[in-house]
């Protein structure tokens, strides 16, 4: 199982300390970027679940790829 586990930096060092000392655990710090990322990515599917449940609409691919022109 994977879990994302937010901490303040001052407190990142001794954090990883105790979670590295437990053998069975593997830790790896990630960049801002990826945890955007990840949180743009889960907004996505949330929206397009709530598109395909019928409690939001779809925008038309032709309107959409024109607006970023």
């Amino acid at each position: 199982m994977k879990i994302l586990v937010q901490i303040p930096d001052n407190k990142v060092l001794s954090f990883m300390e105790v979670i590295n000392s437990i053998p069975y655990v593997k830790a790896k710090p990630i960049t801002e970027v990826k945890v955007r990322l990840l949180s743009e990515m889960k907004d996505a599917i949330n929206e397009m679940n709530l598109i395909k449940r019928g409690k939001r609409t779809a925008r038309n691919a032709k309107d959409f790829l024109n607006d970023l022109q």
